[in-house]
């Protein structure tokens, strides 16, 4: 379980290439069921258009629970494209890893078990908000949300921004890394006891075998509802900015 990374540096910076593999694929994906999805329109939607419709009525819930539709209707789109994309790079990890090289370098991996990406995607998503805040309500205006209820609690709703961030980010990692680890332990166990004795590799694997296809299931679960939470609280935290009844 101890992997490496694949770090290269470029103009002063390191870049982990295992990182930009995963996210390229996640995204390409995305775009391939995107594309699939809206090829041929019908009237009466099957297959891949009814998948994105199913995806556009849940997300549209999701905006409709927490803000007016005249308002968040135009971030459709963007609960959508997090919806899809967090879901995919949620899954990703879970058939199988792909460790190579003398460093153990993990270059296969679920993209969301790295706390640089998720809390780039948190960061996005609250740099978001304050833009759209801005954008809708005024600069004066959306400044003196700050100062209520109270002008004293100015310094506590920095606070707040700074740990919207932090939690919205690790909340995803967190849960998506055990996840990979506890299935790193099962296939460990799968694949134990070879060198020592022939038949105790079978006893293991027999025994990893059955928990590693319940827990990849339940991490399935999980990772559908993480994409869902961090969706949800996405449009929260835009409600609060955008809303003038918040």
């Amino acid at each position: 379980m101890d992997h490496g990374a694949p770090i290269v540096p470029f103009l002063g910076l390191h870049f982990n290439l295992a990182n930009i593999l995963m996210i390229t694929v996640a995204s390409v994906i995305v775009f391939i069921i995107a594309v699939a999805a809206t090829r041929r329109l019908a009237m009466k939607p099957t297959g891949m258009q009814n998948f994105i419709e199913w995806v556009m009525d849940f997300v549209k819930n999701i905006i409709s629970s927490t803000m007016d539709w005249q308002t968040g209707g135009r971030f459709l789109t963007l609960g959508m494209t997090l919806l899809m994309y967090i879901a995919v790079s949620n899954f990703l990890g879970l058939p199988f890893a792909v460790v190579t090289g003398e460093n153990h370098n993990l270059w296969w991996k679920s993209p969301t078990a790295d706390p640089v990406i998720t809390l780039t995607l948190a960061t996005m998503v609250v740099v978001l908000t304050h833009y759209y805040g801005i954008k809708m309500k005024g600069a004066r205006e959306y400044g003196k949300d700050f100062l209520k209820p109270l002008p004293f609690l100015f310094p506590l709703k920095i606070i707040e921004e700074f740990a919207n961030t932090l939690t919205l980010g690790l909340r995803l990692y967190g849960n998506i890394f055990a996840g990979e680890i506890l299935l790193g332990l099962l296939a460990g166990l799968a694949t134990s006891g070879y060198a020592q004795d022939w038949f105790s590799g079978i006893g293991g694997t027999l025994a990893a075998i059955v928990p590693m296809l319940a827990w990849q299931g339940f991490s399935i679960f999980v990772g559908a509802i993480q994409a869902f939470i961090f969706v949800m609280l996405t449009m929260v935290y835009m409600a609060h900015k955008v809303s003038h009844d918040h």
